[in-house]
């Protein structure tokens, strides 16, 4: 157990999403030393994720939208950890309406019922999609934020309430933002990012699609590294209405991805080439100075080691 784990011990803690991608991992993490509580209404988070720990947490099904539903399960814990959200550039151009609901009200109903109560930290996971194309880099916090899609608008937005929330009302929010998260359990739907889709195509020996040119950059960050961020985020006093960049500090192309996910699987990756999606950026990396001096954060896992652990997850045999 790390020092900031065993700051946490014994605490009740909120995992908003909980039953998610990112947010299940966290849950993994804290459910075995502290009272965890789980809120997910299963939209697209799966029980099965929660299955390491479903004997170890209290589970309540229920929407991030609904107040009396949040009023009550804040009322409980002294820290949440807020992952529960419509996910996705492209999902939003689908559905910015509801992209809005989940993102934006979800937010201000969480920060409503931490007015009531006495939570010691609201920990938030946004995106590195609120800059939209970079201006230049690496994107540090004080980048301009020109976010291109009804999902960055949304997760923008909920950063600058919980900003607002922490200066009139005292609420000690912390902002975390990631980049291209990636890891087991991560959804390979189409609007999942490229390194779950490629690794899901892969398996199934199946065409994987670059949008683009597959010159586009990305700044990749495995699970492990993101947990890490977030127990760092909710115990050290000085991060404290603050937002950090949290991802690997490092760029690779698509390319460059296809290539290591061969070497990892022993497998061909087979693609094909598509127009640039709209709403997504070309190029992107972030810098992560501000997280490393405040919160003592740096990413512990490179791409390859992060496939690779991913890889092995998605294909291990299951009885």
């Amino acid at each position: 157990m790390t020092q900031e784990q065993d700051e946490l011990k014994e605490k009740n803690i909120l995992v908003t999403g909980g039953a998610g991608f990112i947010a299940s991992h966290i849950v993994d993490k804290l459910a075995p030393e502290n009272n965890v509580f789980v809120l997910d209404n299963l939209f697209t988070g799966q029980m099965s994720n929660l299955e390491r720990v479903k004997d170890r947490i209290t589970f309540v099904e229920g929407d991030i939208r609904d107040r009396e539903t949040v009023n009550e399960v804040v009322s409980r814990v002294d820290y949440i950890f807020h992952l529960a959200a419509h996910v996705g550039n492209i999902r939003s151009l689908k559905d910015p309406y509801f992209d809005m609901e989940v993102n934006v009200v979800g937010m201000i109903n969480l920060l409503e019922a931490c007015r009531k109560s006495e939570v010691k930290r609201l920990v938030y996971s946004s995106s590195g999609a609120i800059f939209g194309e970079a201006k230049y880099l690496p994107i540090d916090e004080d980048h301009p934020l020109n976010p291109e899609s009804p999902y960055a608008v949304s997760k923008l937005a909920a950063e600058k309430y919980a900003f607002a929330y922490h200066k009139v009302y005292g609420i000690p929010t912390v902002t975390v933002r990631y980049f291209n998260a990636y890891g087991p359990r991560q959804d390979s739907s189409e609007y999942a990012n490229a390194v779950s889709i490629f690794l899901s195509l892969t398996k199934e020996g199946k065409p994987v699609t670059i949008f683009g040119n597959g010159e586009q950059t990305r700044d990749f960050i495995f699970i492990d590294d993101i947990i890490r961020a977030n127990i760092l985020a909710a115990t050290r006093p000085a991060a404290a209405g603050e937002i950090f960049n949290i991802s690997s500090g490092e760029v690779h192309d698509i390319k460059q991805l296809i290539d290591l996910i061969a070497k990892v699987s022993g497998k061909e990756v087979l693609f094909s080439h598509a127009d640039f999606r709209a709403g997504e950026v070309r190029h992107s990396k972030a810098n992560i100075d501000k997280a490393r001096k405040l919160l003592g954060f740096g990413p512990q896992t490179d791409l390859e080691e992060g496939l690779r652990q991913t890889w092995m997850a998605l294909t291990e045999t299951r009885v």
